[in-house]
């Protein structure tokens, strides 16, 4: 599974690009409103980052505004992939930007019809906000599976972009599902690294070593 990271603060991408677990980026309004700088400068800044896809979304509502926005955004980097919101404009405007090559990520998505539809219009990923879902009881999981039953009956090239990552459980209930990607905040990034159990391991390893003398196990001076 590819892991994206969920976020427009670049501090956080260049961390985790160079421990080497991040094949690309998603953003939205709202986290690149939370950075206070300039939207072109933001995602220049993270081109330059990652070799790899970023998504960056569109602001407007209607079909005409949106393919208007995805033609400039796309236009940014050959690595964008422009987020458009699974609307009835939204799946319009990816009609045509996916005709005229540019790569889409449909978002906001919560049903496998929304991501049928989305496919057939050539959405490059649909994003299933996983987490949202569960807060309403519904299987967030399920709709992973039953997205993949039906993009493999109808050999839909369209990947499954595992959205709204709120924990680790998250993440591996998704990978089970069999999303190709899933998008995933730094903090959640972080807890996946990490194991009291690990931690308690290592520790245990060098209490051990350090009861051999210590001219025995200077090979590390």
């Amino acid at each position: 599974m590819e892991i994206f990271i969920d976020t427009a603060n670049v501090s956080a991408i260049r961390k985790f690009a160079r421990i080497g677990i991040v094949d690309g980026v998603t953003t939205n309004p709202a986290l690149i409103a939370s950075e206070g700088r300039d939207f072109r400068e933001v995602i220049d800044e993270i081109c330059s980052i990652i070799d790899g896809p970023v998504s960056a979304e569109v602001i407007s509502l209607d079909a005409a505004s949106m393919i208007r926005e995805g033609r400039l955004i796309s236009k940014i980097h050959p690595n964008i992939v422009v987020k458009i919101p699974a609307t009835p404009a939204g799946l319009e405007a990816v009609n045509i930007l996916s005709q005229e090559g540019v790569k889409t990520n449909v978002t906001v998505l919560y049903t496998t019809n929304q991501a049928l539809l989305a496919a057939k219009v050539g959405a490059t990923y649909v994003s299933p906000f996983i987490g949202r879902l569960d807060v309403t009881s519904t299987s967030g999981t399920e709709l992973i599976r039953e997205i993949s039953t039906v993009f493999n009956n109808y050999n839909f090239t369209t990947k499954i972009l595992a959205a709204s990552m709120r924990n680790c459980i998250y993440v591996k209930h998704a990978a089970l599902a069999g999303a190709h990607v899933a998008t995933i905040p730094p903090g959640v990034l972080e807890q996946m690294m990490l194991s009291e159990l690990t931690a308690l391991g290592i520790e245990g390893f060098l209490t051990e070593w350090k009861t051999l003398p210590e001219e025995k196990r200077n090979y590390f001076s």
